[in-house]
């Protein structure tokens, strides 16, 4: 009998620690009424921020967890915003993906993140989705440069705000690096190092992000009176095996630059593998300077120069933007434009075989 009672017991006991927490306890732990916990996880304004770190508190005492589904229904919003990058494997989404997660957790949301690897009939059909899903927002790297494409998604009510790259003339909020100074201090750079015969591998012609790099290269070209030799500048197409390809390329030339800079983080690598099976010398035979700073940009033999984006600050500035455009969708447009960083490291030094006349 008495194994019976305590059996008894702990079911009990173990009922006790499942049963679910309700807004009422949450509003008498933390001394307030059910209506201000429940503007609380409704995100309102109207609540001050000693409140709100109040019931936050005792909502995770006692273990409580808003109904969603009843909050949806009341509020006609879901709490979910999707994350569509152009390139799940490129290791520059993933620290933006971080900041905005991170940003979007801390407002009570949950992330979607899909993948469009630059297919742009790929993308389409994830924005369609997303829309029948009735997610909050999205944010986007485009694969198009076409406005229209976008504007249908924005007219039926679908919150989207662009990150690394946009098309021109698309109204809507957006966060970008300044890629146009980020390329010419990558050219400053090379000069100071004594280059004058320097390559650029460029991205996807159609993207924001690709010619704002390359008209920086070109600028900076054309501001220090040196020339842009056509087949030193090769499309690399943001992918690994397309730098590879175009490095080589330039390789191959009799008269070749003493430096390239490769405008993103994969065609970098595979620029480095292309000199590496040329068995050239990094930087005595040929200098590279990558943008984006990369874990492993530090760890290479020699370590890579790179121009370095605030990749975390990228996604936690567009999950922001989105907040506040789903919360006051009347407020103005925003293009917040972060800086770039140039990293120093030993692939870009001076060019150790003197040119003669």
């Amino acid at each position: 009998m008495s194994q019976v009672k305590m059996v008894n017991k702990r079911k009990t006991r173990i009922l006790s620690i499942q049963k679910v927490a309700t807004i009422r306890q949450v509003a008498e732990m933390a001394g307030v009424s059910i209506a201000t916990v429940s503007r609380v996880f409704a995100g309102s304004d109207l609540v001050s921020r000693e409140l709100v770190e109040r019931v936050q508190a005792a909502a995770h005492s006692v273990n409580y967890q808003p109904n969603r589904i009843a909050r949806n229904l009341r509020t006609q919003k879901t709490h979910t915003a999707a994350v569509v990058v152009s390139d799940i494997e490129n290791p520059f989404f993933t620290s933006v993906i971080r900041g905005a997660e991170r940003a979007l957790r801390n407002a009570g949301y949950t992330l979607l993140l899909t993948n469009s690897d630059e297919d742009e009939q790929l993308e389409l059909e994830h924005l369609l989705n997303l829309r029948a899903e009735g997610v909050a927002g999205v944010i986007l790297a485009p694969t198009h440069e076409d406005p229209k494409r976008y504007e249908q998604f924005l007219q039926a009510g679908l919150v989207i705000v662009a990150i690394d790259r946009c098309p021109m003339n698309l109204k809507i909020d957006r966060v970008t690096v300044n890629n146009i100074e980020g390329a010419q201090t990558a050219v400053r750079h090379l000069i100071d190092q004594g280059h004058t015969k320097i390559g650029f591998i460029t991205g996807l012609p159609k993207i924001s992000t690709a010619f704002e790099r390359l008209m920086g290269f070109e600028q900076a070209m054309k501001i220090h009176n040196l020339p842009v030799n056509p087949q030193w500048v090769q499309p690399g197409n943001f992918r690994r095996e397309n730098g590879f390809m175009a490095m080589m390329d330039i390789l191959r030339l009799e008269d070749r630059p003493t430096a390239v800079i490769s405008a993103n983080n994969l065609m970098t690598l595979g620029a480095l593998q292309a000199i590496y099976e040329c068995k050239l010398r990094i930087p005595a035979d040929i200098a590279i300077v990558g943008f984006d700073d990369m874990a492993w940009a530090s760890s290479l033999n020699p370590p890579l120069t790179t121009i370095a984006q605030p990749t975390h600050e990228l996604g936690s500035v567009a999950a922001q933007l989105l907040l506040d455009r789903i919360n006051d969708p009347q407020r103005p447009f925003r293009h917040v434009i972060l800086d770039t960083q140039l990293i120093v490291r030993e692939s870009s030094g001076v060019h150790y075989v003197l040119e003669t006349n």
